[in-house]
Parts: structure tokens; C-alpha cells; sequence
């Protein structure tokens, strides 16, 4: 039910992203603060962040050092242009990301571009695989693959290579773009403690569509090391490594969509770093500000940077960026998160936890409706069975039943998935298994 706080608002001319608009004002979720661990809505009640708002807020909410960094900042300069132009704060901050650049030193992965969000880095790394290509000679190869089940963002790029069909029906889709397979295998991979034991060979579509397009079409491929937003799905022992061969073999880019899997989701600095596995393109958002101020980057091995640093010195090498690429303001809030992070532990404090967190999710097993249970790090999909002929109507029920009852889930189809801030300790765990099991013993 509405609640008469909410109801004195006029909620209809604010048009709210992936939302059933009209179900939502019938019985509005308002949030109206927030600090450390909890969200306060609209009449007072805490609620606990199992989700780290969206992916994001790693480091817990109203982070003063953060608030007052901004501050800092507008104060001084709140904004200058980035094309011919430049700003210190800038190129201090990704200067500042390289130190702690996917893969380490090593990798060389440490060369930023700045966007404005993750669906900005998405397109920004597309183009940039494209360029190179041109740049190394290879200009017929302009097909990028994705994946099945993948979810890159919503510019006209990451729907065509995402492989959620809601988000692509409706929209025209870049020409030439394919799929590999997905990875979900609940009938041999349910309830698996690690990493899937089965999967690994669904890598080798790569070589079936070498074969179907000619690897001299093919640009790049696109992965999440972990799906996120369709509802964390791991990938099988071997998987990623065997994709990177594959790509290395024919001289196909590998990007890795890190905006939800970056700055310490995994218990490591990001997924690369988790998964021992380098590729040539980093995408990430989210927690690179702690979701304080939008903001978005890629990271580009140096190898892939020095391609296009080619030519005239005057000419611009790039024909890309936007307005707010490497904001004042972003960078102050992405330098003063990277300084709590580094403070405290927290881009590594995801693998001290882990074990608690991997315990607790599992004992949900036994739980009506339960079908699977998935973590890594601090990320957890809890899948339940579909109700017949309303696929996601009983996944959407726990969601409304656990923020009633103070606790913050994600829903995506019948998967509920938590992903909170790192800042948490076991007392937090037990709480939202606890409401989380309330919440689907409730439902039919």
C-alpha cells in the first residue's frame, strides 16, 4: 500500500527507468536518506542495503570524505571541457586508477578514457576495439560478439551485444553483431559451492562463429566475467581462460565488462585480478565513485593505446568522448572513494568474508521454491522455481515482501540477487538471510 508520505507527492512526472511505471505509483518504494549500511524511506524506516544501491555504493553510504571532496571541488572548479583542453584533477585521477589498474603492473592495462556511466564505457570500449582494428590494418573487422544473457548497458552498442531480449526488441540493433551461449547450467551446475564444475566448452562457440563469419570480421567480444544483472551466473572452471585463447588465437579483442564486478565486488580489485585471466579492454562504473556522482571508464592495455597514437602529432586520434568524459567533480569523488578503499582494506576485505557470506546464502537451500544458489565474493544469486504462467511474479513478491520488512533486494526474472556494500560484517549476512528466508517462506 501507498504510504500517505508518498501519497502527498505528485509522482507522475517523473518517468522512472526499467520500472512498471503505473504499478509502482500505485504503491511507491521511496527512499529518502541514507548512512553506512541502511537507506531511511519516506516514513522512517530503515532499510538494510543488500545491494549496495545499485552494485554501487561499495564503501557505504554518506561517506563524508566523499561529500566534502565534491564540495572541494565545485568550489574551485565545477566544470571544464575535456576536448583540446585539459584539467589536473583528471589526469591525477587516472593516474591514480593505474596504480591499481586491472592485472597489476604486469598486465599494462593502465591507460583511461573517462564516460559518464557504465552504458558510456560500454560503447566507448566498442568503438575503441573497432579503431584499433582499423589502426593495425585490419579495417574488415567490425562484428562484435557478445553473449546470451549478457547485459552491457542500453546504448545502441550494449543492447546489441547484450543478450537480454527485453532490452532489445524494440530497438534497432547494430548490424553484424552475434551471441555466444550463455553458461547457465542448473541441471548440472545447481547449488555448486565454486566456480560450475560443467561448462568450460560453451567458449568454443567463439570457433563455430570464426568459422561462420571469418575471424577477419570480428573485432571483439564482450563478456561480464560474472553476469550480474540477469542474475549472477558464474562461469564454469576454465571458461574464461579458453575464451581468451580463442581470441588471442585469432587476433579478436577481448573486453571485460567490469561495471558491476570492479573495485572489490570479488574480493579482488577486479574480476581480473580474481580470475588471473588479461584481457585488452576494462569496462567499469558504479563503484570507481561509490555511485556518488555518475561516472564511467576503460581501462585499454597500452598496446591497444599505442595503435592509434599513430599519424600527425596534431591529428586527433580518437573521434570519440563526450561532454562530462573526466567531470571535476566525478574525478574528486572517484579519488577520495579510491583513497577509503585503499584506507580500509576494502578492495580486498570481499575475500575475508566470502566464506560467511557463501555459508549463510547456501543454508537458504532447503527453502520452498528455492532452485539454486550462486555466490562469489560478495555477490549472491538466490534462484527460485517460476510460478506456471507467471515467470518472475514470485521472485517480484519476495522483493516487496523483503523491503517491507527492511531489507533491500535486487529482483531480475525469478532470481533475487544481493551485492551490498563491502563495508559489511557477519551481523549484516545473518540479518538478510534471515529476512530474505521471511520473505520467501511467504510466498505461494
Amino acid at each position: 500500500m501507498p504510504t500517505a508520505a508518498a501519497n502527498r507527492r505528485n509522482l507522475e512526472n517523473y518517468w522512472m527507468p526499467f520500472t512498471a511505471n503505473r504499478q509502482f505509483k500505485q504503491a511507491p518504494r521511496l527512499l529518502e536518506s541514507a548512512h553506512g549500511m541502511y537507506y531511511r524511506d519516506v516514513e522512517g524506516n530503515q532499510v538494510l542495503d543488500g545491494t549496495a544501491g545499485l552494485w554501487c555504493v561499495n564503501a557505504g553510504h554518506g561517506r563524508r570524505e566523499i561529500t566534502d571532496a565534491v564540495a572541494r571541488q565545485l568550489e574551485k572548479l565545477d566544470y571544464a571541457p575535456s576536448f583540446q583542453m585539459g584539467h589536473p584533477i583528471a589526469f591525477e585521477f587516472a593516474e591514480k586508477l593505474a596504480e591499481i589498474a586491472p592485472g597489476g603492473p604486469a598486465a599494462k592495462l593502465d591507460r583511461v578514457f573517462f564516460a559518464g556511466s557504465g552504458s558510456e564505457a560500454v560503447d566507448t570500449a566498442l568503438k575503441i576495439a573497432i579503431a584499433y582494428q582499423r589502426a593495425i590494418g585490419q579495417g574488415t573487422r567490425t562484428r562484435l560478439i557478445g553473449r546470451e544473457r549478457g547485459y552491457h548497458g542500453v546504448g545502441f552498442g550494449g543492447i546489441s551485444v547484450g543478450g537480454l531480449v527485453n532490452n532489445r526488441r524494440v530497438f534497432p540493433l547494430l548490424p553484424g553483431s552475434d551471441h555466444l551461449s550463455h553458461t547457465h547450467d542448473p541441471a548440472r551446475n545447481a547449488f555448486s559451492l565454486d566456480l560450475p564444475e560443467h561448462g568450460a566448452e560453451l567458449a568454443d562457440d567463439l570457433e563455430k562463429l570464426v568459422a561462420l563469419h571469418g575471424a577477419e570480421t570480428i573485432a571483439a567480444v564482450i563478456v561480464e566475467p560474472v553476469a550480474g544483472s540477469t542474475g549472477v551466473l558464474l562461469p564454469p572452471k576454465g571458461y574464461l581462460e579458453r575464451l581468451r585463447a580463442i581470441t588471442q588465437k585469432y587476433g579478436i579483442l577481448l573486453i571485460f565488462d567490469e561495471v558491476i564486478t570492479g573495485f572489490g565486488r570479488l574480493g579482488t580489485p577486479f574480476a581480473v585480478d580474481y580470475f588471473g585471466v588479461v584481457p585488452d579492454l576494462v569496462t567499469t562504473a558504479k563503484g570507481l565513485t561509490n555511485g556518488a556522482i555518475p561516472m564511467g571508464a576503460v581501462f585499454a592495455s597500452r598496446a591497444v593505446h599505442d595503435a592509434l597514437m599513430q599519424g600527425p602529432v596534431e591529428q586527433i586520434e580518437l573521434f570519440h568522448g563526450y561532454t562530462y568524459s573526466g567531470h571535476p567533480a566525478a574525478c574528486a569523488a572517484g579519488l577520495a572513494t579510491l583513497e577509503i578503499y585503499k584506507k580500509e582494506g576494502l578492495l580486498t576485505r570481499g575475500a575475508i568474508l566470502a566464506p560467511d557470506w557463501r555459508d549463510l546464502m547456501h543454508g537458504l537451500r532447503e527453502l520452498p521454491h528455492v532452485a539454486d544458489i550462486r555466490t562469489i565474493g560478495l555477490v549472491a544469486g538466490v534462484e527460485l522455481k517460476s510460478r506456471p504462467g507467471a515467470a518472475g511474479a514470485r521472485a517480484y513478491e519476495v522483493f516487496v515482501n523483503c523491503f517491507a520488512d527492511g531489507l533491500l533486494v535486487r529482483v531480475t526474472g525469478d532470481i533475487i540477487a544481493l551485492s551490498p556494500p563491502l563495508i559489511l560484517d557477519r551481523s549484516h549476512i545473518e540479518t538478510m538471510v534471515f529476512k530474505l528466508a521471511d520473505a520467501i517462506r511467504q510466498v505461494a
